[in-house]
């Protein structure tokens, strides 16, 4: 975040002063923005966005906008790929129990691991957070945490935004959007066009719900009336909100030299829809991608949140990504090598399926027992 606090007019709800008929001058702090906190704030997060300088970025912070060199990054042939996203309703819990040292990473999380999908390294990293009011302890709270992504992704915070805006926002609430852009070389890119029938997919661990179905795990909390603060009912060490709010997974840095050796043939990052929606994206029109369910135990986690909601595992796999957070589809002949340098990286792969000819689409299926269930089921997604 480079530039001082911007701010829509005010509305008729900001607050006002009583002037006992005289002409005084009013002030935008009056109007309940600070611009001195906003340029504190850009002052006590410089040292955050140097530490994430790169090859290409010096990662100084004030301009109006941030320079990237691609030359000095390495690049000879290079495509652009940007992303943004944001953290979803997941910034709720975040703000009500005052836990946001971690809720950066998530937002650096879905924007960098959309761009390694395509093959492309995350160069460098922006932010846009908005307030109602401006707390600088807990936006340098939410900043050393995006800084914290960048240094996982490998890719510079060059810049960004602050806006504090009095009445569009409650005074605590704030809400964040991230932008990424990475480069690939040409011959590099991931489209999907490698994909083939024989194909395997391998899962990479999530490390919980990542940043996707919060909307549903706040309504489950309500309703069921849990008690975040209180040691899990499935894990008596670690407190049901930590467990919730725990990052999202960054994949980058153990996926891009794989994709330099030409051993992937595409990646899916499983975001909102789950894996029956994200797998197609990937996929050529006559390939199907199967998920076997009972190729990997179902967390802890998962399985209390389907037992809270009584949820159909239809609806868990499109939903929640279900203890996978990335897909790596890989030939066959490749598969243990490229599981087996992952897994030195410290990722946990689990074979979970294969690339079938057909109508392009996924279907995620399981026996009696898998994901709670006393029959076989399958769930399908064309598209």
């Amino acid at each position: 975040m480079t530039d001082t606090p911007a701010s829509d007019t005010p509305t008729r709800d900001a607050p006002t002063r009583d002037t006992g008929g005289r002409n005084e001058p009013y002030t935008y702090a009056q109007a309940g923005v600070s611009i001195g906190a906003g340029n504190a704030l850009v002052r006590a997060i410089a040292p955050l966005a140097r530490a994430t300088r790169r090859p290409g970025a010096d990662a100084e912070l004030g301009g109006f906008g941030g320079v990237f060199d691609l030359r000095a990054a390495g690049f000879t042939d290079p495509l652009l790929v940007a992303a943004n996203d944001g953290v979803g309703t997941k910034v709720k819990l975040a703000i009500e129990w005052d836990r946001h040292a971690g809720i950066g990473i998530d937002l650096v999380a879905m924007c960098a691991n959309d761009l390694v999908v395509q093959g492309a390294e995350p160069l460098f990293f922006l932010d846009y957070y908005a307030t109602g009011q401006l707390d600088a302890a807990v936006a340098e709270q939410v900043v050393a945490s995006i800084a914290e992504g960048c240094r996982i992704a490998g890719c510079a915070l060059i810049g960004g935004e602050t806006a504090e805006m009095p009445g569009m926002y409650a005074d605590r609430d704030y809400d964040l959007a991230g932008f990424c852009v990475g480069a690939v070389e040409r011959d590099r890119l991931l489209t999907g066009d490698r994909v083939a029938a024989g194909d395997v997919l391998l899962g990479l661990a999530s490390s919980g719900v990542h940043s996707n179905g919060y909307s549903l795990v706040r309504r489950l909390a309500a309703d069921r009336g849990w008690r975040l603060d209180r040691p899990a009912l499935f894990d008596q060490d670690r407190l049901l909100i930590d467990l919730l709010l725990a990052p999202t997974r960054i994949y980058v840095k153990p996926l891009l030299p794989l994709i330099a050796e030409g051993l992937v043939n595409g990646l899916a990052h499983i975001t909102g829809g789950g894996l029956l929606e994200n797998l197609p994206r990937v996929l050529p029109a006559d390939c199907r991608a199967v998920v076997d369910a009972d190729a990997w135990p179902q967390s802890r986690l998962m399985a209390f949140l389907q037992a809270q909601g009584n949820i159909e595992p239809a609806e868990m796999a499109r939903t929640f990504n279900c203890g996978i957070g990335m897909v790596v589809v890989v030939a066959e002949e490749r598969a243990d090598r490229v599981a087996a340098t992952l897994e030195v990286s410290g990722e946990t792969v689990l074979r979970i399926g294969r690339v079938e000819a057909g109508t392009r689409g996924c279907t995620v299926r399981g026996g009696a027992g898998a994901w709670s269930t006393n029959a076989p089921w399958a769930a399908d997604h064309d598209g």
